[in-house]
C-alpha cells in the first residue's frame, strides 16, 4: 500500500495542528465506479492495455493530489473501485474525471455514487484531546490502513435545535465510545451545502471486527437517535491502482 509511515504521518499531524483552520481545509471526493459487462467480454490484450492506460493517467493526477484506489469487487454488486481523491479545490476532481473518461476503459465506467465534501474543525472535540485527534485537525491524511468503511450520515433536524452544551453532552459520550477502539480511526468530512448529506464518515482500520464492534457500541448512545440516514455504506480493501484494475477481469 502507498501509505504514509505512522511516525510521519504523526509529525504531519503535529505540524498541521499548528497551521491556521482556513489553509488547511481540504475538498473531499469518494468516487465509485462501476464497469459495463461489455468491457470484461473485449480480447484480453485490449483489455490489458485499457488498463494500462487508465492506470496511467491516475497516477498522473497523484502529483497534484491525494489520491488512494479502493476494490469493491465482491463486496457491493453496484461499484466495482472507488478512488478517495483529497485536494485543494472541486476543479483538481473535473478535470481528473475528464481524463478519466477519455480512456477506453472509461468509455466503459459508470458513476453509482460520488460523494462530494470538505474537512473542517469539529466544533464538539476541544476538550477531548489525544494524538491524532480526529476533529482537531482540518486535514486528513487517508490510506494509513487496509479497510475502509465510508457512508453518507444525515442527522435528524431536531438535533440542529437543540442547545449547543445538550449537543456537547451526547457527543462527548460518543466520542468517548471511539477511544476505545483506537484500531480504528475516524475521517468526519463535510457536506453541508455541497452534496445531498451532512457528512461523509470515513473509518480505516486492518481490523473489520473491530469496527464492527465500535459501530455496535456507537448505536447505544443517545446522540444515535437523532440519526436519520447513515446508508449506503462501503466496504472497500485498499489496493495499488495495478491490482485495483486487474480485479476487474
Amino acid at each position: 500500500m502507498g501509505s504514509l509511515s505512522g511516525s510521519l504521518a504523526r509529525r504531519r499531524m503535529k505540524k498541521e495542528d499548528d497551521m491556521p483552520t482556513a489553509a488547511k481545509q481540504q475538498y473531499i471526493n469518494f468516487a465509485f465506479y462501476k464497469v459495463d459487462s461489455a468491457w470484461r467480454r473485449l480480447p484480453k490484450e485490449e483489455r490489458e492495455a485499457s488498463k494500462k492506460e487508465f492506470s496511467a493517467a491516475v497516477e498522473e493526477w497523484r502529483e497534484r493530489m491525494l489520491l488512494i484506489p479502493y476494490s469493491t469487487i465482491g463486496l457491493r454488486p453496484e461499484t466495482d473501485f472507488m478512488l478517495w481523491r483529497v485536494g485543494d479545490s472541486l476543479e483538481l476532481f473535473q478535470g481528473m474525471s475528464r481524463q478519466l473518461n477519455g480512456t477506453v476503459l472509461g468509455a466503459y465506467l459508470t458513476t453509482p455514487y460520488s460523494f462530494v465534501a470538505m474537512t473542517r474543525r469539529s466544533i464538539y472535540v476541544a476538550k477531548h484531546i489525544h494524538p491524532g485527534q480526529e476533529g482537531r485537525r482540518a486535514t486528513i491524511i487517508p490510506g494509513e490502513h487496509q479497510y475502509l468503511f465510508v457512508y453518507p450520515f444525515v442527522k435528524q433536524r431536531d438535533w440542529y435545535l437543540l442547545p449547543l452544551d445538550r449537543r456537547q453532552e451526547m457527543m462527548k459520550v460518543h466520542i468517548e465510545v471511539g477511544h476505545k477502539f483506537p484500531s480504528v480511526k475516524l475521517n468526519t468530512t463535510y457536506s453541508f451545502g455541497l452534496d445531498d448529506q451532512e457528512f461523509v464518515v470515513a473509518f480505516e482500520s486492518d481490523k473489520p471486527a473491530d469496527f464492527v464492534e465500535l459501530i455496535m457500541a456507537l448505536r447505544e448512545t443517545e446522540a444515535s437517535r437523532f440519526t436519520l440516514r447513515d446508508t449506503p455504506i462501503f466496504t472497500c480493501i485498499q489496493k495499488t491502482i495495478h491490482e485495483t484494475l486487474d480485479d476487474l477481469g
